[in-house]
């Protein structure tokens, strides 16, 4: 009889320790899911603010279609003196 007794408590007590790993593994997962979602805006941001300066500084770039603007940026990559002024640009984060 005091087997009983003192073995419901110990259940309720496990119940209770699942009931906070479960709490516990969801807010997890709504941490993981805001961090991506919070990274995903942050890239899409940026794209949106890169893709703004090549159009403002190519007017014809809206006009071109993915493949020409990759091959049009590959192409400026290999004239003379791009690699020197790539390698001299402050690297992301650096103040001016």
């Amino acid at each position: 009889m005091n087997e009983k007794i003192t073995a419901y408590p110990q259940k309720e007590e496990r119940e209770k320790v699942l009931k906070e790993i479960r709490q516990l593994e969801n807010r997890q997962k709504i941490l993981k899911n805001k961090q991506r979602n919070e990274e995903r805006k942050a890239r899409t941001r940026r794209l949106i603010e890169r893709g703004a300066v090549l159009e403002g500084i190519f007017p014809l770039a809206p006009d071109l279609s993915g493949a020409e603007v990759k091959a049009f940026l590959i192409a400026l990559s290999h004239l003379p003196g791009a690699a020197e002024l790539t390698a001299n640009l402050p690297k992301s984060g650096d103040t001016p």
